[in-house]
């Protein structure tokens, strides 16, 4: 059944869901070239009357008053561009317009195939409901793109809560949940919760701390979380923001004894680069800690008071008062922040401090000069890895060298015109 409305646009929507499934678009650029002519012909002549014309440029040019539909232009053309209110050929498209592109948001969904086949429905208007929400269901007991889509809304909620220091009750959201999901039960909600935790890790984004991260996650979950992410990088850019306002320490507010967190975090699945092409920019919540130099140094004082702590515990005193901050009196070079002192073998504790507002589980930036000195002095060194810095601060150990703990991944070069 043809669309009241003209066809046009529908077409070529319809085209380009089409060209970026078959990875003829593989990223966020629509060329006017003779495959999307094509393509758009094919749809058009399902779709159109007799009267209507195979006009692929006038939809190509006039998409743009959609709101998402943008262009990039050819060097030199914007002033010409600005002149025109339609086009009268082909050729004003080629003259002027290098490819189109649309939101992000956008084409975050029209990249996976539960999402593009319901806005094609939806661009068709001649399903359902209940046929449209067939598209997104994935079996009997999986769950669809309508839960997922509700429990990505649900975690994000408690998210920004737990970012901006606002309590929150986590039973009486599962309860809410429960009445828009297919009788999951409450262990079933809180596993996908843990999945999302997974997710927004992989993508160096801050989780809910209290939801462990589980790292088999159905690959639609993991759609649905990243077009959020795309659709809502001012709230991401807000939660990385967090990172960096002052942290307040308070000495006397710490229960000393229950700081240590002695169950290091296991050992997880290698957490995959993220694609570079899959969105136009991302909010980097580790990376942004990491230049943060009040939450560093607020962490770094809060490890010298623990270890004060622990040596006056251990009925070493003298040891105590020559605990030195060299970070501090020396600067960033040593390889370490803190000088302590390892009380069984009566020798230097060799400490460096990493510091998160997040969770136990978040990613941490490291040094070349840090884990070179890791590997040097691996009988006395420590990482020292502060979590939850904003709400219950807490820390565990990594005694020797770091990459016996973790999994390690490059992310910047030094560039030198050395011979190959």
């Amino acid at each position: 059944m043809a669309p009241k409305k003209s066809p046009h646009k529908v077409a070529l929507l319809l085209a380009v869901m089409d060209l970026v499934e078959q990875k003829h678009i593989p990223r966020n650029q629509i060329y006017f070239d003779h495959i999307l002519k094509d393509t758009f012909t094919k749809h058009f002549e399902q779709l159109a009357n007799p009267k209507d014309r195979n006009n692929p440029h006038l939809p190509f040019f006039h998409l743009r008053s959609s709101g998402f539909w943008h262009f990039k232009l050819k060097p030199g053309k914007q002033d010409a561009f600005d002149q025109l209110s339609t086009a009268s050929g082909p050729g004003v498209i080629e003259q002027h317009i290098a490819y189109a592109y649309l939101d992000d948001a956008l084409f975050e969904y029209i990249s996976h195939q539960m999402t593009r086949e319901y806005l094609k429905s939806a661009l068709m208007q001649n399903l359902a409901p209940e046929a449209r929400r067939a598209l997104l269901q994935a079996g009997k007991d999986a769950w669809d793109w309508l839960e997922c889509e509700a429990i990505a809304q649900d975690y994000f909620a408690m998210l920004e809560q737990e970012i901006i220091g606002n309590k929150y009750n986590k039973a009486a959201h599962r309860r809410a949940l429960q009445t828009k999901l297919r009788n999951r039960s409450e262990s079933s909600i809180e596993f996908k919760h843990q999945n999302i935790s997974a997710i927004l890790i992989e993508w160096g984004q801050p989780y809910i701390s209290g939801y462990k991260p589980a790292f088999n996650y159905q690959r639609m979950l993991k759609d649905v979380v990243l077009a959020h992410i795309a659709a809502d990088l001012n709230t991401l850019d807000a939660f990385a923001d967090a990172a960096s306002i002052a942290v307040e320490y308070r000495h006397h507010s710490v229960d000393w004894n229950s700081v240590l967190d002695r169950e290091l975090p296991e050992r997880i699945p290698r957490i995959k680069e993220a694609p570079r092409d899959y969105l136009a920019r991302q909010p980097n919540y580790a990376e942004r800690e990491r230049n943060n130099r009040s939450l560093g140094e607020q962490g770094e004082r809060f490890v010298l008071d623990f270890e004060h702590f622990r040596l006056q515990q251990a009925g070493r005193p003298d040891l105590a008062k020559e605990i030195r901050w060299v970070s501090k009196d020396e600067g960033d070079g040593a390889g370490f922040d803190i000088q302590s002192f390892n009380v069984e073998r009566e020798e230097e504790l060799y400490i460096e401090v990493k510091t998160t507002s997040g969770g136990k589980y978040h990613p941490f930036y490291i040094s070349d000069n840090e884990l070179a000195y890791s590997q040097e002095k691996e009988a006395q060194y420590c990482l020292y890895r502060v979590y939850d810095f904003r709400k219950s601060a807490r820390l565990f150990q990594l005694e020797g060298a770091v990459d016996r703990h973790v999994d390690l991944q490059a992310k910047s070069y030094m560039a030198s015109f050395g011979q190959r």
